[in-house]
């Protein structure tokens, strides 16, 4: 075919290819979408992810169980504690260890601060694509409070390492405890000043009832989870179906809706903060005495304050950290619910104490095809606030 017959079928085209991202900034990370349009309607989406393939999962398998930790807090890393405690969750289930209250309490404490850091960046970062700056401004002011409690008891803002497998790195003290207290007591205040800005707003009504719509049928079919599949009916909530790590102490409401919509997906995410407000509460009430790991010197390090004295502490402390954990040979998985929905490792372990294969289930990963879903049907301008109501992370999708 001569380049003057392939010009005449372009121009004949109904249709017109368009490159959205990798570097568009509502894509919210190196994410490409190429579009098929109709003037401005979608008529098809097809994802192009691998632009920050990090290879973490396989380079887990050739590093000890302790050493993996951190690199799970890379994976999402605005959810660094909940994919700690989905790792070790399946170790300990290899290990057939039990985890002491208060290390349960505590890895809880963790998570559900990261859960409403998380969706107070993901409430201040969608507000200002679709136009809202100022919700941004004030969501970036209660997330740093959270991240001032993640450096004070583990020294690091963000990815903090802070859950350990056999309980976690340190116990709480007092002035931590307090600090969450106070975030405790000024969310509710705060989450109505941010309903206040948009809920009932006519500009970001407009811009999001209807938009996205997925049937419950289909969030099922296309493998949703979390807030998108809730935000589409379906009740289902792993904290409430499957819990772990004691949450079944913890009374709580799972917010559902039906719209399975952009503007359902941001409610969903509102009245989330409000739970996880009402178990931080609980916890802190709650929070056991006794230790804040397992009395086990072949699964957690001993006390660095008895390595001066115990010869034998000294001992478990140098294998530990030069030999690792020793893992019985088996697989594993246990599901989890992060601040995007099902969070998993698939552990199997050869007996040694480097895992044989590590397997993340990541909800970013398994939402981009519904999320494409969604596109279809919908206007260009539609698609910026699509991607950013599902809720991607990058760093989980090209691990």
């Amino acid at each position: 075919m001569s380049v003057a017959e392939e010009g005449l079928l372009e121009r004949n085209k109904d249709t017109m290819t368009l490159n959205m991202g990798p570097q568009h900034p509502s894509t919210h990370g190196v994410f490409r979408v190429v579009l098929e349009m109709d003037g401005e309607m979608v008529t098809s989406s097809d994802p192009d992810i691998g632009y920050l393939h990090t290879g973490i999962e396989k380079t887990g398998e050739s590093k000890l169980y302790a050493h993996c930790i951190p690199m799970t807090d890379r994976l999402d890393y605005l959810n660094p504690p909940g994919n700690n405690l989905a790792f070790c969750l399946s170790v300990e289930k290899l290990l057939q260890t039990e985890i002491p209250p208060r290390a349960d309490y505590l890895r809880v404490i963790m998570c559900e601060l990261t859960r409403v850091a998380s969706h107070l960046l993901w409430l201040g970062t969608h507000a200002l694509d679709i136009g809202a700056m100022t919700v941004f401004l004030y969501c970036w002011r209660e997330r740093e409070l959270i991240l001032d409690l993640n450096e004070m008891i583990s020294g690091v803002r963000m990815m903090t390492s802070f859950i350990r497998v056999g309980g976690v790195m340190k116990d709480a003290t007092p002035e931590w405890i307090a600090g969450v207290k106070h975030v405790i007591d000024i969310l509710p205040e705060k989450v109505d000043e941010y309903e206040s800005l948009l809920t009932r707003n006519p500009i970001w009504m407009d811009r999001t009832v209807g938009a996205g719509a997925m049937t419950k049928e289909e969030a099922i079919r296309w493998s949703m989870s979390g807030p998108c599949l809730r935000a589409s009916g379906v009740d289902f909530d792993f904290r409430k179906k499957r819990p772990y790590s004691r949450y079944q102490d913890f009374k709580f409401d799972v917010p559902v809706f039906t719209n399975g919509d952009v503007y359902d997906r941001y409610r969903i995410r509102v009245e989330e903060i409000r739970q996880s407000r009402e178990i931080l509460k609980q916890a802190i009430e709650k929070l056991p005495d006794g230790p804040y790991k397992v009395d086990d010197n072949k699964i957690s390090l001993p006390d660095r304050d008895k390595l001066k004295t115990s010869m034998e502490a000294l001992i478990h402390h140098f294998k530990l950290v030069s030999e690792g954990v020793k893992v019985p040979a088996g697989e594993t998985y246990v599901p989890t619910e992060g601040p995007r929905g099902e969070v998993g490792f698939y552990i199997v372990s050869d007996g040694s104490s480097i895992p044989y294969r590590m397997k993340l289930r990541a909800p970013s990963f398994m939402a981009i095809p519904g999320m494409c879903a969604m596109m279809k049907g919908s206007y260009i301008a539609d698609v910026v606030a699509i991607i950013g109501s599902v809720d991607i992370v990058m760093g989980e999708v090209d691990r």
